[in-house]
């Protein structure tokens, strides 16, 4: 019998100081542009290795398995991210993983805790706020670029997810920014 504890993606374990001193090290690079490309693929690597070494490993393995759903589900997360302004058709995806559509919407759920067209919003809005946060687009046109074809609509679920319109928002972002 298969272990419901690994069954989902989501899970609580114990962050050793070993893998806390990779993540630090990893954020550390941020102020060694030139080191990123040399030195971030190897601490990744540990990174990696410490997860597998972790607790959690069970879950990982499940949900990293080639021949398991998670493996599928995160080839399809992979594609969401890079195709996230595009359209989406469930059963595309779910087709371009080699999956029955029922069967995608169960194991992507169970991974993400959202539904394919949720997680792509969740993206599309992520993008947009940084769109406006670092290259300054304004709402319109951010909206357009994650691949909203309403601003009015965009704004309605920029505010539901942030709690606040995205001017404001970003307005604000700036404003802790600034006084920093």
């Amino acid at each position: 019998s298969r272990d419901r504890s690994v069954a989902t993606s989501v899970g609580i374990g114990a962050a050793t100081t070993p893998l806390l001193s990779s993540f630090g090290r990893l954020l550390e690079l941020l102020d060694e542009p030139d080191a990123i490309a040399v030195l971030a693929p190897l601490i990744q690597r540990e990174i990696h290795y410490r997860l597998l070494m972790s607790d959690q490993a069970a879950r990982l393995r499940q949900i990293t398995s080639v021949d398991g759903q998670g493996y599928r589900i995160a080839k399809a997360i992979d594609w969401l991210k890079l195709n996230y302004a595009t359209p989406l058709r469930v059963d595309d995806l779910a087709s371009r993983v080699q999956m029955s559509t029922p069967t995608f919407h169960h194991h992507f759920r169970q991974l993400t805790a959202m539904s394919p067209l949720q997680y792509q919003k969740w993206l599309r809005l992520n993008e947009a706020k940084r769109l406006m946060l670092n290259e300054h687009l304004d709402v319109s046109s951010a909206a357009f670029k994650v691949g909203y074809e309403s601003p009015s609509q965009f704004s309605r679920e920029y505010s539901r997810l942030f709690g606040v319109p995205p001017k404001r928002n970003i307005e604000a972002l700036r404003g802790k920014l600034a006084s920093k």
